[in-house]
């Protein structure tokens, strides 16, 4: 039997790539990334956009939320290398020509965050709820925000928001 010590040095260290093509934010951008990659280590580390944070890496605080063909994910969970022929949209994409998304202002209007850490997350996942439904009704809010976690309790003020955009008031 062989110690740990001994098969060492056969352990290669040097990383496979592959060459993949992202769609992020309306840019094709070509990267070379290791096949276990994630889409957030992809997005954070190797475009330099910050929006989507590593919370739990976990599936499970919604910090890392971008849209995939308009569907909220979990960027934590997703390889990059699976993303590939899928528009990715990061909170760096909402806006356009200096004009906020209704998302992002309605979080601004109704006061909906606090410390920040997860409004890019939140925004998108209500983002996703309104594309496919314009008039959600409060169950199909807190059912589609479920999964993004404030730890500073913005919830009512976030609610507020998404009241506002689906044309109901508070």
């Amino acid at each position: 039997m062989s110690s740990p010590s001994s098969n060492a040095a056969s352990v290669s260290t040097s990383a496979s790539t592959t060459t993949i093509h992202l769609t992020v934010n309306g840019r094709t951008r070509t990267l070379s990334v290791e096949p276990r990659r994630t889409l957030l280590d992809a997005l954070r580390e190797d475009l330099h956009l910050t929006g989507a944070k590593p919370g739990c890496n976990m599936g499970q605080c919604g910090a890392c939320t971008v849209l995939l063909d308009g569907e909220a994910v979990y960027s934590c969970l997703a390889l990059a290398i699976e993303c590939q022929h899928q528009a990715i949209t990061t909170i760096e994409g909402l806006a356009h020509d200096d004009q906020l998304d209704p998302v992002q202002q309605a979080f601004i209007d109704h006061d909906a965050l606090q410390c920040g850490f997860c409004t890019p997350g939140q925004v998108l996942a209500l983002k996703s709820l309104l594309l496919r439904d314009p008039h959600p009704d409060d169950d199909a809010i807190e059912r589609a925000m479920a999964g993004n976690l404030c730890r500073c309790g913005a919830y009512p003020k976030i609610l507020a928001a998404a009241r506002s955009l689906a044309g109901r008031a508070s």
